[in-house]
Order: C-alpha cells, then sequence, then structure tokens
C-alpha cells in the first residue's frame, strides 16, 4: 500500500505563493501519473493539476499560469509551486498517485489509486 504525504500547507495573505510537496512510500518514477487536487467543505473535489510519465503537465484553467506541478525523483516528491494565491483558492489540498503500467494522464482530472490525507490552504 503506497502512502502519500502532504506538506506545506498553511496561511497566506491574496498574492502571496505556498509551495505544497507531496512524498511517496514508493518510487514515484514508477507512476504513470500523479497529480493535486482540492475541495471546500461541501464541495466537490477539483482536479487542478497533474504530470505523467514522460514529464507532461495539464492544469485546471482556475489555476493555469499561477500554479506549477513538477517531480523531484531524487526526493521522491511532487511540488506545487503556488503563486498569486486568490481566496477561492482556500481549500484542503490532497496529493494522489497511480502506478499502472499504462495509462498516462491526459488532464488534470484522473482516478487516482492512492491519496494523501491533505494539507489546508487559507487564502485571505
Amino acid at each position: 500500500h503506497v502512502q502519500l504525504v502532504e506538506s506545506g500547507g498553511g496561511s497566506v495573505q491574496a498574492g502571496g505563493s505556498l509551495r505544497l510537496s507531496c512524498t511517496a512510500s514508493e518510487y514515484i518514477y514508477s507512476t504513470n501519473c500523479m497529480g493535486w487536487y482540492r475541495q471546500v467543505p461541501g464541495g466537490e473535489r477539483e482536479g487542478i493539476a497533474a504530470i505523467n510519465a514522460n514529464g507532461s503537465t495539464y492544469y485546471a484553467d482556475s489555476v493555469k499560469g499561477r500554479f506549477t506541478i513538477s517531480k523531484d525523483n531524487a526526493k521522491n516528491s511532487l511540488n506545487l509551486q503556488m503563486n498569486s494565491l486568490k481566496s477561492e483558492d482556500t481549500a484542503m489540498y490532497y496529493c494522489g498517485a497511480s502506478y499502472r503500467a499504462f495509462g498516462l494522464c491526459s488532464s488534470a482530472d484522473y482516478a487516482y489509486d492512492y491519496w494523501g490525507q491533505g494539507t489546508q490552504v487559507t487564502v485571505s
């Protein structure tokens, strides 16, 4: 069973930046797709960024141009650099990963096999 642990969340003023990280218990170079979702209380989970095994990245329109997803294989971590944060970015952010032999992700919305517990981001 793969464990994912997010970190880096917190409170920031609008216009500020945060960097989220997700550390996996298994080597991330084996993933076919990793990404970030976010969810507000009572709302649906929104896929906001994904990166596939080839390094291709995908973003939701709501974060495009402001957020950057990346992988650090040496540190076995997935990162999300969030700039120009807005109040509407306030949510719980979750890391997801899949270790399938096929099926590269092609959008920010992907059905991951493993999820982290989430990290809260609050923008005021």
